[in-house]
């Protein structure tokens, strides 16, 4: 983009790394509201077409995996779960992949992805549908679509801000200061934030959705707290909270501890 100097590039690229993809890679879909509820806006169809697309691109990228206990269990936590989860059209499809790395992911039009990695610490059902909850609640709250609309607005915030300076008798060194100020500030103070509430909002709704479906939700926080003693045992991370994507792990654990009455109210048991 020609327009854009090279000074603020940086700043660009700050603001996209902050409000880019979740570990846990959300995308685009329909609004819910905070009891895991399909509201009236739904996907729009290119939404939907874009994460079919993706989703047939990872399978060719990514190594799917034969372990029969493990498509057996994804497949059958699946077949519960999607029964209490309206995506207007989806077409769902769970697939395991080889993945070291404990992750899960959901694409627009009901495609869910799930690494190897992940289940040893998932162990159970109900932990597995905690974790599959939890990304299908990005899905539908639209998270990462949000996400993507505010980091274009904070940018274009940032270039305004670049041409009052400019205008203003700034020199090539203090606009370029002034943007990074106002990158990192922006970052920490707004997109890494909402990443962290998001990541919480996906919890709650995840537990919801698990308790529909069955699952007691008091599992979803023994998977949690199984995720933390692998990150611990893992070397965890020196990173700051305030710097971080996600929760520290005592935090979302905690505020799912304090949901836990509403999502039991869901449980079918």
């Amino acid at each position: 983009m020609k327009f854009i100097k090279p000074r603020f590039i940086p700043l660009i690229a700050s603001l996209t790394a902050a409000a880019g993809f979740y570990s846990c890679a959300p995308t685009s879909g329909p609004a819910v509201n905070s009891n895991g509820q399909v509201n009236t806006v739904t996907a729009k169809s290119d939404l939907v077409s874009q994460g079919l697309a993706q989703f047939k691109s990872i399978k060719k990228q990514k190594s799917i995996s034969t372990n029969a206990t493990y498509n057996a269990q994804v497949q059958r936590v699946a077949n519960r779960l999607k029964q209490t989860i309206n995506i207007p059209n989806a077409q769902w499809e769970f697939v395991v992949f080889e993945d070291p790395i404990p992750n899960a992911f959901a694409l627009p039009g009901g495609k869910v992805g799930i690494h190897t990695g992940l289940l040893p610490i998932t162990k159970t059902d109900a932990g597995l549908a905690a974790v599959l909850g939890h990304e299908i609640a990005h899905v539908t709250r639209n998270h990462a679509g949000t996400r993507k609309a505010k980091t274009v607005g904070l940018a274009i915030g940032g270039l305004l801000l670049d041409q009052v300076a400019k205008y203003g008798g700034a020199d090539t060194s203090e606009r370029a200061t002034l943007g990074t100020v106002y990158g990192t500030g922006t970052a920490i103070g707004y997109a890494l934030p909402n990443s962290r509430k998001n990541e919480l909002e996906a919890d709650r709704i995840g537990a919801i959705y698990m308790a529909k479906a069955g699952y007691d939700p008091h599992e979803a926080v023994a998977m949690w707290q199984r995720f933390a003693d692998y990150n611990n045992k893992n070397g965890g991370s020196a990173t700051p909270a305030f710097l971080r994507t996600h929760p520290l792990d005592d935090t979302r654990i905690s505020a799912l501890k304090t949901y836990l009455p509403t999502a039991l109210k869901e449980y079918k048991r």
